[in-house]
């Protein structure tokens, strides 16, 4: 929930104080960054130094005021060509010390300008490194930032957010997802676009708060990828005959997400070859039978470790999750579409990353290999994907 007050960035930031006060009572004082206003959302931190642009229009931040914990942010402004969605979707930003000068050949404006273009509320000038080291200690929680000249008292600011939903048991996915199936057509050889219904794969794509790079990836590979409302039945999917089905990252407690849950295992009972991300993990297991949990403060940023215990490998990767997958990683499970074991995990604490099923072609990981601001050690889950629809029809 946001308001916020137009007028010019140099105005704002002289004439504008603001301040961000946690659920806890603990409050930061500092400048007004983006829109002016009062926006309220859950505080979680983002430990990445570059692609904040991909940040700030991924769906699954909705509802989120994010963190940044790099210092200088807004460096290299705002483009045309990098945004994973058609908006900003964050609930608020919170930044060291923002850009006073965009400096980048792509740049068109500064990003204190399209905050403000897109009503996002903002803060500047605190001490994100305090407030990062707070919320590892006391965990993600409920957060507001109010700017302005006139200001509540602090009492007042901290009763409004302890009143503001908290993210625990959110159903989100649908607010993000697109209501009409549009389709991304496979890349050529040449790079040009294939004719649509000529291309090598068709993949079905569930949106749950899907990222523009994340089809883009399937179409490199010649994949035509359909994307499908979160609404979409089985009939829907198969309306298409697809040689895989996808279901995508997306905002929200998954323990909310029934219908996704039994639209991925009508697809599991077909045995159709399967691939989620992030949120997609997420409901497949659920699918399965596992439960999921809402971690302390989350991952999210682009330098989290992962391996894959399939190969053994360490990969350096994109993460933006607050819920995870509640599955043994010391055994095989049985569950109702066969044997099913955790594939991947993050090396810092033990959290379950990936899932893949041993008797039918359906995995999933938690972490976002598409990663448009990279890193890219991740990409090869594509080719998997790729590789599982291949055998399929072979």
């Amino acid at each position: 929930m946001t308001t916020s007050i137009q007028g010019t960035a140099s105005q704002r930031r002289k004439a504008a104080p603001a301040v961000l006060v946690l659920e806890d009572g603990r409050t930061f004082r500092g400048r007004a960054y983006g829109a002016v206003g009062v926006t309220f959302g859950e505080a979680v931190f983002s430990t990445g130094m570059t692609g904040y642009q991909e940040t700030l229009t991924d769906p699954s931040y909705h509802r989120q005021v994010v963190v940044m914990t790099a210092p200088h942010v807004g460096n290299t402004g705002v483009n045309d060509d990098d945004p994973e969605s058609k908006r900003i979707w964050v609930a608020g930003y919170v930044v060291r010390d923002p850009a006073r000068v965009p400096s980048n050949w792509r740049s068109r404006r500064s990003l204190d300008e399209e905050l403000v273009q897109q009503g996002v509320v903002g803060i500047s000038g605190i001490d994100t490194r305090a407030l990062t080291r707070h919320l590892r200690e006391r965990g993600a929680m409920r957060v507001g930032i109010f700017s302005g000249n006139a200001l509540p008292d602090e009492g007042t600011m901290l009763a409004e957010v302890r009143q503001a939903p908290e993210m625990k048991g959110a159903s989100l996915y649908e607010e993000v997802a697109t209501k009409e199936t549009y389709v991304v057509p496979a890349i050529g050889p040449d790079g040009e676009a294939v004719s649509i219904g000529a291309a090598k794969y068709t993949v079905a794509a569930v949106d749950l708060g899907i990222k523009g790079m994340t089809p883009h990836r399937m179409a490199e590979r010649g994949i035509e990828v359909h994307v499908l409302p979160a609404t979409a039945t089985a009939e829907d999917i198969y309306a298409i005959e697809p040689d895989g089905v996808f279901f995508s990252n997306g905002p929200g407690d998954p323990e909310q997400a029934e219908h996704p849950v039994s639209l991925m295992r009508a697809v599991l009972e077909r045995k159709t070859p399967l691939f989620g991300i992030c949120f997609g993990n997420q409901i497949l297991g659920r699918a399965l039978g596992f439960g999921t949990y809402k971690l302390k403060y989350g991952h999210r940023g682009i330098n989290q470790p992962v391996q894959d215990r399939t190969t053994g490998k360490v990969e350096v990767t994109a993460h933006n999750h607050g819920f995870a997958v509640d599955a043994p990683l010391d055994k095989v499970s049985e569950t109702p579409y066969g044997r099913a074991e955790v594939s991947h995990v993050c090396l810092n604490d033990q959290v379950v990353e990936g899932l893949q099923l041993l008797d039918q072609p359906a995995f999933s990981v938690q972490y976002h290999p598409e990663a448009a601001a990279g890193p890219h050690d991740a990409a090869y889950l594509f080719d998997r994907f790729v590789e599982l629809m291949e055998g399929q029809r072979a």
